[in-house]
């Protein structure tokens, strides 16, 4: 063999291996872009999907008429915490807002004045999971500024002349209310009967009774408009609050995390403040 056609077959086998060693460092190029193209596509999924899971849009709770402070004020804490969403209530007798549900209303969040109540909805089954009792209330004789016809007790709304209100007995301070009087055998007629605690709240308020039966954080939210009497018999009738997820939930992600405020820590500082007993 001559050395030309040996430094020609040496030259051969050069480029082969280099060939060789391109296409292995072309495939390991080819590798690494696809992980980084699959970690960048999951990264994206992962910034998408924490993004979704951000609490967004309204918020519509169907709840108690004694909630309306401090839910009122717990709503702006939840839009000031979460930005884009926005919390709507519906605020009246609880025997009232779940016949709503029941009836087809749309509603995230369901906060009733008594497990009574609530069960109008259970039962219908218009509920996800079972409802948590968050807070408790507890009853007072609302009177004038003053009080001026001197209540000192709960006999003595059933002094002649003295013109009281009382919630409907299907309402849970109605409810309650009558369980207060039959613990003490006291038999009551009031001018009227209102449909929620608000309501009864207001005709002493205007001055069109001379006392009301109503919660002690009614009486605290009125703050000079009323005098507030407390009465023993008040703590044979202190009623649950419970408050659930519904069913049929337009913004199911939202309502859970506005239920979780209202049991937080900061949600129970609220609501013991109004005058509500934590459960």
């Amino acid at each position: 063999m001559t050395r030309s056609a040996s430094r020609t077959r040496r030259t051969g086998r050069m480029l082969q291996v280099a060939g060789v060693g391109a296409a292995a460092l072309l495939a390991l190029s080819a590798c690494s872009s696809d992980s980084d193209s699959s970690t960048k596509s999951d990264s994206t999924k992962s910034g998408s999907s924490a993004k979704s899971d951000k609490p967004s849009g309204t918020v519509t709770v169907f709840a108690a008429a004694s909630l309306k402070e401090s839910f009122t004020t717990l709503g702006k804490d939840f839009e000031k915490a979460h930005p884009g969403t926005k919390v709507t209530f519906n605020f009246g007798g609880s025997d009232t807002l779940a016949a709503g549900i029941t009836g087809g209303a749309p509603a995230d969040v369901f906060a009733a004045a008594s497990p009574k109540t609530m069960a109008i909805v259970t039962d219908k089954s218009d509920a996800v999971g079972t409802p948590a009792v968050f807070v408790r209330n507890q009853l007072e004789i609302a009177t004038l500024p003053g009080n001026p016809d001197k209540v000192a007790s709960l006999k003595d709304l059933t002094k002649s002349g003295l013109k009281v209100v009382l919630c409907d007995k299907t309402v849970p301070c109605g409810a309650a209310a009558q369980k207060a009087l039959d613990a003490s055998s006291l038999k009551l007629t009031p001018v009227s009967y209102e449909q929620d605690v608000k309501s009864a709240l207001t005709k002493v308020e205007l001055k069109e009774a001379d006392a009301a039966v109503v919660y002690k954080t009614d009486v605290n939210a009125a703050g000079d408009k009323v005098e507030g009497v407390e009465f023993p018999e008040s703590a044979k009738a202190i009623n649950d609050y419970p408050i659930v997820l519904l069913k049929d939930a337009p913004n199911a992600a939202a309502a859970k995390e506005f239920i979780a405020l209202v049991q937080s820590p900061e949600g129970q500082k609220v609501l013991t403040a109004a005058g509500f007993l934590q459960p």
